[in-house]
């Protein structure tokens, strides 16, 4: 499933819509840091992949913009372990 994900910068949140439900990827800037602090998927719509694929937004973002990445939420921490290629962004 391809999501049509909107970054919302002044609400701090990388954010999808799904079968009417809000998903969401929340950070905090500060000094060139994004930390991921809270992933949010409705239960009957885990397992389809929607938190992963606003974790890799966030990290998209970060990689195009020169950020570092704190993973403070559980979800994006094994997200990035699972992920090899995205240490390079860890803070």
């Amino acid at each position: 499933m391809h999501l049509d994900i909107q970054h919302l910068p002044d609400r701090g949140r990388f954010q999808a819509m799904v079968d009417g439900q809000v998903c969401v990827a929340d950070y905090r800037l500060s000094n060139g840091v994004m930390a991921i602090t809270h992933t949010e998927v409705a239960p009957q719509l885990e397992g389809q992949g929607i938190a992963g694929q606003l974790v890799q937004a966030v990290l998209d973002h970060a990689q195009a913009h020169g950020l570092k990445v704190s993973p403070l939420c559980s979800y994006a921490r094994v997200y990035m372990r699972r992920h090899p290629e995205t240490q390079a962004l860890l803070a």
